[in-house]
């Protein structure tokens, strides 16, 4: 064991987080949370690993569920790629697997969703393999012990990393060791602020000692943001009882969950020229309607997109949008649909009267 790992390790008793997927050696509820908590705080990640574990308690209860329960359940967490991928995984674990939790690390990694990270998560933790991860943690505190400036986007680096990882990582208790490097940099060795005045590796940091903590990790590129303009139609009908919803089926972001007839358009536009749009003409082909109001809402704010959202309330005095996959929903039964967060939003200032405090504009 290197004295690294070593020091790591007895910090980790000391000051290691107690949280319940710690508490187990189950592989299946292990890789419950490892999924979740990609690209989630553990304060967030929490919340919903309680409740996917109370809900589907083993891996053959979530291979039963339907996607659109497990998209319901996960719904606020985004990247819901990670969700359809959960449920794929646990189904192909039945089919494949006879139901169990696969052991060897190939298999593991043969799991819809699963990468080298995860693997070596699930592996280390449930089956004391040592197998060392490599996250955005990892990456960062490697990074200033060593002040290696080798971008960790690049496959060199990656492979630089993944190599330091495994030298450091202790043999004996490899799910431990990965756990306290990983705690260290979500509690010592933070991105902004680090406590280097309280580390017990800043006499070893090497970043520190050349005042280049702040440098560390290096990336050598940024993915581009790209901006979209989404007018969605909140169509009710003249009763105000129901609305209608169709379901994201393309491979864009929020597939599988549903949403109100949309109109994507290339720059911010206006209501008298969605109107003359084909696609609105599609929608609408059939129905009498009359437009109460068109709400532009806060840009909604992606890892690579920017949404700029506009909501038209329409009510449809005649008629109905007859456009396949658009189904009727009753107001009562909205809260039964997976919607994205920004949909969820803005039905629930919908749903408390509050959405006029808004800026309107007719």
């Amino acid at each position: 064991m290197s004295s690294l790992s070593s020091i790591l390790l007895a910090w980790y008793a000391r000051c290691g987080r107690d949280l319940p997927w710690r508490r187990t050696r189950d592989p299946y509820l292990i890789w419950l949370s490892e999924v979740i908590l990609q690209q989630t705080r553990v304060a967030q990640g929490w919340e919903y690993y309680e409740r996917f574990a109370a809900r589907f308690p083993d891996v053959q209860s979530l291979a039963a569920a339907s996607q659109d329960e497990v998209l319901k359940l996960w719904q606020g967490l985004g990247y819901y790629s990670r969700a359809r991928n959960l449920h794929a995984a646990a189904r192909q674990i039945v089919e494949c697997f006879g139901g169990r939790f696969p052991h060897d690390p190939a298999d593991v990694r043969s799991l819809r969703g699963v990468g080298d990270y995860t693997a070596a998560a699930i592996c280390s933790a449930a089956y004391d393999l040592p197998m060392a991860v490599v996250d955005g943690n990892v990456f960062r505190v490697l990074s200033r012990i060593y002040d290696l400036d080798a971008p960790i986007d690049t496959a060199a680096g990656r492979r630089l990393f993944a190599r330091l990882a495994d030298e450091l990582l202790d043999r004996t208790a490899p799910g431990a060791c990965n756990q306290a490097i990983m705690d260290f940099g979500a509690l010592v060795c933070t991105p902004a602020a680090p406590r280097c005045g309280e580390c017990p590796l800043s006499d070893r940091c090497r970043a520190r000692e050349a005042g280049t903590v702040d440098c560390r990790p290096v990336k050598q590129g940024r993915a581009v943001v790209r901006d979209r303009w989404f007018h969605y139609l909140h169509l009710l009908d003249a009763t105000g009882e129901g609305t209608w919803l169709c379901r994201r089926e393309s491979d864009d972001i929020w597939r599988g969950l549903y949403e109100f007839p949309m109109i994507e358009t290339d720059r911010a536009t206006d209501f008298a020229a969605l109107v003359s749009d084909p696609r609105f003409g599609r929608w609408m082909e059939g129905c009498v309607w009359q437009r109460l109001k068109s709400l532009s809402w806060p840009v909604h704010k992606l890892s690579h997109r920017q949404i700029h959202a506009t909501f038209h309330q329409i009510v449809v005095t005649e008629g109905r949008p007859c456009v396949e996959g658009v189904l009727y929903v009753a107001a009562a039964d909205l809260g039964d649909y997976a919607v994205p967060r920004l949909i969820e939003s803005y039905l629930d200032q919908y749903a408390a009267g509050t959405a006029g405090r808004r800026r309107w504009r007719e």
